[in-house]
């Protein structure tokens, strides 16, 4: 077919569809009415794909051709693992599903057009549905994965499973590598949904068993830097290493107010400290944070680098810090002992915990201790015979430290009365030895001494926030919007396996619904698995220059101010109050900030997604690493999910696998949708969310990163 022909086919089906009588139909029927023969009919289907791709025509999940309002958006694809997506607009309006067959062969983190229809069969459960028209830019085109070496060729497998399909490599674009060699590839040909994609290796970066190349493996898959530019380490070698009294002029002088900071035992960034005393009229407490912003300036090598990190990523046993260690480990770091610069929110508060008033400076300080949570935790779990140790070994730290756990008693009651929701399940704790294998995964479970930080951090981050709402200036705050109802439903669905109920609106809850049946789970077997499809059911918080509320936290206001070192948006609010403090603050730099802050928050928020993806990929692999060294151990696990393929068990140690239906052998099971659960066509046996099952670990997956159990009879 020429493009003359090709054009005019075009104009003859468009024409066609825009008439007034025209109904939404299929492909067969539009060659019927055209009276196509059958061997002309992959022309037409070739002229519809043309239709569809360009935007001209859109076609809904019953394959029907639609002409009317066509929608074209354009924004980030969210691939899955399961073939289907989501499309996020650039336009912040509700996210797209993109349905299996309609991706156009788009990859995670692509920039994508897609034409938005009604979903009409229901199937997906959303309102609203698209078909991908146009790729605008690829996320990556390096992808790291596991090689596997045939007789002329070899295929990568991607880390990411939301990537797709294989990788072909041709034989002459190997480098050597072997079967299990992890590899990053760059992608000569993204193929077209249809065809796999094509690549060459560029690097071979380790096999899969060498001590340390899964480390080395996320950061190059998650594009994660692992040194420093030179210009960036010599912009900090120009950093003081202490401050002179020449740089507290001008300061609050808070060196005489005891304060502590509070920290795990490994820590060497301790970027916050804090301080409380009494007060006639109720307490003052003291929230100091390093001024990292009076050594990482505007525009600067240093902060060009911290703005394009977004965020440290925490990886086990390595941090890749935001920041180089000379300021974070150093002259950012408020080590006991040492004069530190700060900027400080003194919150003045009521007998009952509310806060009245505040302040926010820019000070020096210096601090009298540090203390670890695990100590601070033991002086307040010590009964009254370690009372008078206590006092000789801690002085006036001592009283402080008790004053401290009697207010953030106040502070978390004042959050819970108002509804805030607090996730206090046990993560992951995973031990490694000298070469990087572990040892040992255990449940890592807060203190007395973590909480007490939190609700001091909370408080402060609340404050903030909302001192800079009602000044109406340009802002980065954290907000966390209110679930959809789709997944609320869910819930609802979920939790009546164990007997529990969402209190109010079933669509729309207030969060002091979710917060109840959080508190009546507490100590109950299935406590955590609630704590975690709870979380599931909310939506993943942010960064804006909008102040639109912390639904988890119920607060109108909430921002992050507390962490510098580690989080780009603390950073850059830094440079606002600072500047505000100093009356600095005119109508050019406000229009700057207004210009630049929306970008800021957007890249942030990408940045701490994928260091959370890069966290959890790595804790997968160490899990999967310790599963293989016990398969055949037996223990007692809780089903924490169900799908039709099989149901997950969480062991005790938070090792969680698979038994699929395929070794379910006993009966052949269905999955019931609508109460999350499966049923045995013979034997009617049925297995719920929150059940107790004994199974035995008995197959690992390192490229998959997959465990599966199967079930042991007792």
């Amino acid at each position: 077919m020429t493009e003359k022909d090709l054009k005019k086919r075009k104009e003859q089906i468009l024409k066609f569809m825009k008439e007034p009588g025209y109904v939404p139909m299929r492909k067969r029927d539009i060659a019927s009415i055209f009276r196509v023969p059958a061997e002309a009919r992959e022309e037409l289907a070739y002229v519809l794909e043309l239709l569809l791709q360009d935007g001209s025509i859109t076609m809904d999940t019953r394959g029907r051709y639609h002409v009317e309002d066509v929608t074209v958006l354009q924004g980030e694809y969210r691939g899955t693992t399961r073939d289907f997506g989501f499309m996020s607009p650039e336009d912040n309006s509700p996210d797209v599903y993109i349905e299996a067959g309609s991706t156009l062969g788009a990859l995670n983190g692509d920039i994508v057009q897609a034409v938005i229809f009604e979903d009409e069969s229901g199937k997906s459960g959303r309102s609203r549905v698209g078909r991908i028209v146009k790729i605008v830019k690829r996320a990556n085109e390096t992808v790291v994965g596991t090689f596997f070496r045939k007789k002329e060729y070899g295929f990568v497998v991607a880390d990411d499973k939301r990537f797709g399909s294989d990788i072909f490599i041709d034989g002459k674009y190997t480098k050597g590598a072997v079967s299990g060699h992890k590899v990053a590839v760059q992608i000569t040909d993204f193929g077209n949904g249809k065809q796999n994609p094509m690549g060459k290796v560029t690097e071979i970066l380790g096999h899969i068993n060498d001590p340390g190349s899964d480390i080395v493996t996320i950061l190059r898959a998650f594009g994660i830097p692992e040194t420093f530019p030179e210009e960036v380490l010599k912009e900090t070698e120009q950093v003081p290493e202490t401050i002179s009294e020449k740089e507290c002029m001008g300061r609050l002088d808070l060196r005489d107010e005891v304060m502590i900071t509070i920290d795990g035992e490994d820590a060497k960034d301790l970027d916050d400290a804090v301080s409380l005393r009494k007060t006639e009229n109720g307490y003052l407490l003291g929230v100091h944070i390093a001024d990292v912003t009076e050594y990482v300036r505007e525009g600067s090598a240093l902060d060009t680098e911290a703005k394009n990190r977004g965020t440290s990523v925490y990886l086990i046993n390595r941090v890749v810090p935001m920041l180089p260690h000379r300021l974070s480990n150093g002259i950012c770091s408020l080590n006991a002992g040492e004069d530190r610069l700060a900027l400080s929110c003194l919150m003045e508060l009521a007998e009952d915990g509310a806060i009245v008033g505040h302040r926010l400076a820019e000070t020096v300080i210096h601090v009298n201790r540090r203390t670890s949570y695990t100590e601070v935790a033991g002086i307040l779990s010590a009964g009254e015979e370690s009372k008078a140790g206590s006092e000789a070994e801690y002085g006036e730290i001592y009283p402080m430290i008790l004053l401290m756990a009697r207010v953030s008693g106040l502070l978390r009651q004042r959050r819970k009365l108002r509804g805030a929701i607090d996730f206090d399940f046990p993560e992951s704790k995973i031990s490694l030895d000298e070469t990087g294998k572990p040892t040992e995964i255990k449940p890592y479970e807060r203190n007395d001494a973590t909480r007490m930080i939190e609700d001091f951090m909370l408080a402060a981050n609340e404050t903030v926030a909302e001192d800079f709402f009602w000044q109406e200036l340009p802002f980065v705050y954290r907000i966390h919007e209110s679930p959809d109802e789709e997944k609320i439903k869910q819930l609802g669905v979920l939790i009546q396996n164990f007997g529990y109920h969402l209190r109010g609106s079933k669509t729309a809850p207030h969060p002091k619904a979710l917060q109840s049946l959080l508190e009546k789970s507490d100590g109950s077997p299935e406590e955590a698995l609630i704590a975690r499809l709870t979380l599931r059911s909310m939506k993943q918080a942010k960064y804006s220059t909008d102040c639109e509320g912390h639904f988890g936290l119920a607060t109108k206001y909430y921002c992050h101010f507390t962490s510098p070192i580690r989080r780009y948006p603390d950073l850059q609010i830094h440079r606002i109050i600072k500047e505000n403090l100093r009356g600095c603050l005119n109508e050019s730099r406000r229009v700057h900030y207004k210009n630049s802050l929306p970008e800021v928050a957007q890249h942030s928020s990408k940045a701490e997604r994928r260091a959370d993806e890069a966290e959890r990929e790595l804790e997968k692999m160490k899990k999967c690493e310790y599963a293989e060294e016990r398969i055949g151990t037996v223990d007692e696990g809780i089903v924490s999910g169900i799908t039709n393929y099989g149901l997950y068990v969480e062991l005790p140690n938070t090792l969680e696998g698979m038994v699929r239906l395929s070794d379910l052998t006993d009966d052949y099971y269905f999955f019931d949708e609508e109460n999350y659960c499966l049923i045995g066509e013979r034997t009617h046996r049925v297995y719920r969310m929150g059940q107790r099952l004994t199974v035995r670990i008995d197959r690992v997956d390192k490229i998959l990163k997959t465990i599966d159990f199967l079930p042991v009879s007792r």
